[in-house]
């Protein structure tokens, strides 16, 4: 199935909040429909498994690992109708250019990522990407603390909480990471 134009859907929010879960419902159900899918995640990211996009409850998909954004457009089948992207914040602001060119094709780009990084502050290209999306849905995990709401990703290092000049992705640190709501979201400064 070709859609009639490209439209761009970002699925965001905190860590545990389902955002990998909901991207892989959406793949199965283009799937169902018969329509072309391919999923791409960064290289970066291989907490779980370097060839699929893996949910925290276990739910997989097979994903292909790319550098750089750019990389996505010579990948791109010409029978792909669906790109779904996982961990979307990990790509610098080129992937903006590439999704907007994916659905100049015609192709429906399904994005998921933190939309706020452990700071909680706007993460990598996110915010942009958010404005130029026709839906956008942001999800919500429990804060571990109070079992309201959390909206903001809590990182500890050492079992206290991150440095505001942390840098901001850490691959392979022994760090933990929490949801949290905006009351138990702490930030070392100074």
């Amino acid at each position: 199935m070709v859609h009639r134009s490209g439209r761009i859907e970002v699925i965001c929010g905190s860590m545990f909040s389902g955002k990998t879960e909901e991207l892989i419902r959406r793949i199965r159900r283009a799937t169902i429909a018969k329509q072309n899918v391919q999923v791409f995640k960064p290289g970066i990211d291989v907490r779980y498994s370097l060839e699929n996009v893996s949910s925290h409850n276990g739910q997989k998909i097979e994903a292909e690992p790319i550098e750089n954004a750019n990389d996505i457009l010579d990948k791109v089948k010409d029978d792909t109708t669906v790109v779904a992207i996982d961990e979307i914040q990990f790509f610098d602001n080129e992937i903006l250019n590439v999704i907007e060119e994916l659905a100049a094709r015609n192709i429906r780009v399904i994005a998921a990522g933190l939309d706020m990084d452990f700071r909680a502050e706007p993460f990598g290209a996110m915010p942009q990407l958010l404005c130029r999306a026709e839906e956008v849905m942001k999800l919500h995990a429990i804060c571990v603390v109070c079992g309201e709401d959390a909206s903001r990703t809590q990182r500890l290092v050492n079992g206290k909480p991150a440095h505001y000049n942390d840098p901001i992705i850490l691959v392979g640190a022994q760090e933990t990471y929490e949801a949290r709501c905006r009351k138990h979201h702490v930030v070392e400064m100074g």
